[in-house]
């Protein structure tokens, strides 16, 4: 058991090894007194045993010590348990889903959310046949593609739950682990004292990758986290920033740059116009492989030729060269061993669909992020 990094995991090391030493005290003790009663009163010393048959004094002691003992341990694990359920005046606050096979990361009230999932490097190595050296590849199973940033000395709250079926949140040097439950919020909190890169994983049985969907927390001065936290909120926004600026010319059109309402319905129509543009095959075709190699290399293998019963093939596949919009709602909706892909854009799940039906001889067409969106609704 580590000491970790925060204050309650102290707290629950410094108990551990509290109680540990009592018992170690009462082991010596009880086991010194057996042998010494099997040494002192053995026959060739003691031929002719006692006759007393009980004593009132002894089962008062016996009994009264043990119970002091308990109710001293008590206190201080009492005190504990209150401070691990305390997350009260938290000073931020991080929501945890768990999917199959992967975290998702939502910081509360900034607008910044992602999934994290483990890191290519090791999802290569596992596979079978990769001829990879698992032991080449740095923190085997135990990297993310993105991790889960926090600052330090401040107390960060953690909303936990599931997507799909039961997980459970747990980094060692935290002290503590929480179970990801479907419909159900739990809570948890930790204040990390020192910088630095922490690792952990799902503990509760969730299919058959539950052994890939490791949990990485950077823990980072709090100006630092401020700077990291901006840019993401840049990157988030920067889809936003064209129609913004093309708002922004059309406020200016109507102030009095130009009285031509002809000209702010033209500039709406080409805004419209850009956004509904169908993207290219090639483009459908790169986004999907690196969200088919995430996502669905798995199960379905780099070859698409996937592991029936449970895990069909896709290459002639009826479902995937079939009717788009059955194909579609699968993919969103997940059906029996394959969990669900909502939380994937819509441009990801156009291009696993469009990939996967023009890859490996199949030759279906594309599908656009259009197409999809229509069919989240």
């Amino acid at each position: 058991m580590p000491k970790g990094v925060t204050e309650i995991s102290r707290d629950v090391y410094g108990l551990h090894m509290l109680i540990f030493w009592v018992v170690v005290v009462i082991g010596v003790g009880v086991f010194a007194a057996f042998f010494y009663s099997i040494w002192a009163h053995r026959r060739s010393r003691n031929p002719k045993p006692a006759t007393f048959h009980e004593s009132t004094t002894v089962e008062i002691v016996w009994t009264v010590i043990p119970f002091l003992i308990l109710i001293a341990m008590a206190i201080p694990a009492t005190g504990t348990l209150i401070k691990i359920e305390d997350s009260s005046d938290a000073e931020m606050t991080v929501k945890v889903t768990g999917y199959q096979w992967m975290w998702g990361y939502e910081y509360v009230g900034e607008d910044v959310s992602f999934i994290s999932r483990l890191d290519r490097a090791s999802d290569r190595a596992r596979q079978v046949g990769s001829g990879i050296d698992p032991r080449t590849v740095e923190n085997y199973l135990l990297e993310v593609d993105n991790r889960l940033v926090i600052p330090t000395d401040t107390k960060v709250r953690f909303l936990l739950t599931s997507n799909d079926v039961i997980h459970s949140w747990w980094v060692p040097e935290f002290g503590m682990k929480r179970d990801a439950i479907p419909g159900f919020i739990n809570e948890m909190w930790a204040r990390v004292d020192e910088p630095g890169v922490y690792r952990g994983q799902c503990t509760e049985l969730c299919g058959r990758d539950h052994g890939f969907m490791p949990v990485v927390v950077e823990a980072v001065p709090p100006a630092e986290f401020e700077r990291w936290l901006a840019e993401q909120k840049g990157e988030s926004g920067a889809a936003e920033a064209a129609p913004a600026a093309a708002g922004t010319e059309v406020a200016a059109a109507e102030a009095g740059t130009t009285t031509d309402a002809a000209v702010d319905a033209g500039n709406e129509a080409a805004d419209e116009a850009a956004a509904a543009a169908p993207l290219d095959q090639a483009e459908l075709m790169a986004a999907g492989e690196k969200a088919y190699k995430a996502n669905c290399v798995a199960c379905h293998q780099a070859s698409g030729e996937g592991m029936p019963p449970a895990f069909p093939s896709l290459v002639g596949s009826s479902v995937v060269n079939g009717e788009t919009a059955q194909y579609i709602t699968q993919v969103l909706n997940g059906k029996n061993a394959m969990p669900p892909f909502g939380h994937l854009s819509d441009k990801e799940i156009a291009g696993v669909v469009t990939y996967t039906r023009n890859s490996w001889g199949n030759e279906s067409g594309p599908v656009q992020p259009g197409d999809v969106a229509a069919l989240r609704q």
